[in-house]
């Protein structure tokens, strides 16, 4: 018995360190919470997020998971898709999304906007999220504290690996 455990014990405990640091510090799963991404990624949805968050580069349109205190006071994890970057115009009029001042193509989205949002400018280390559902997403169009700072960043979607029938990179 007792070699068995020496045998056993040092391959076990390695594997439990090295997977709490890799789910610590480099990919994490998580599971969506709501349908504010519908109909792209759905509510029970499993993702894989990257957290390597110093060798990220966010791009527009990356779906996003983050910490937020939309409303100043308990702080939600969100799954949401990065609209502004730093210095950027956001605007949404007659139905679409404006940019920097161009209209913007949403390929992931099946409805237009039912509503208009003035031109904001995005601050210096904090960024701007909507939902792909955005009529029905409680997101930044809707907080009074619109903008997400970037210490809130927990990590970039890289794939869906559940449900298997839709898992894959999303987009």
């Amino acid at each position: 018995m007792k070699a068995i455990l020496k045998e056993w014990i040092p391959p076990l405990a390695i594997a439990i360190v090295l997977s709490v640091l890799i789910q610590t510090y480099v990919a994490q799963a998580v599971k969506v919470p709501s349908g504010s991404m519908e109909p792209n990624i759905n509510i029970g949805d499993r993702l894989v997020m990257e957290k390597l968050l110093k060798f990220t580069d966010f791009e527009h349109g990356d779906i996003v998971v983050f910490n937020h205190a939309a409303e100043n006071k308990e702080t939600v994890r969100y799954v949401k898709r990065l609209i502004g970057l730093p210095g950027d115009t956001i605007e949404i009029k007659d139905g679409a999304l404006y940019r920097n001042g161009e209209k913007t193509n949403e390929p992931y989205l099946d409805v237009k906007m039912a509503y208009a949002f003035e031109k904001i400018t995005v601050p210096d280390g904090k960024y701007f999220f909507l939902g792909d559902n955005r009529n029905q997403s409680y997101d930044a169009h809707l907080w009074p504290n619109r903008f997400v700072d970037e210490s809130e960043l927990v990590g970039k979607v890289l794939f869906r690996f559940y449900p298997f029938q839709h898992a894959g990179p999303l987009s």
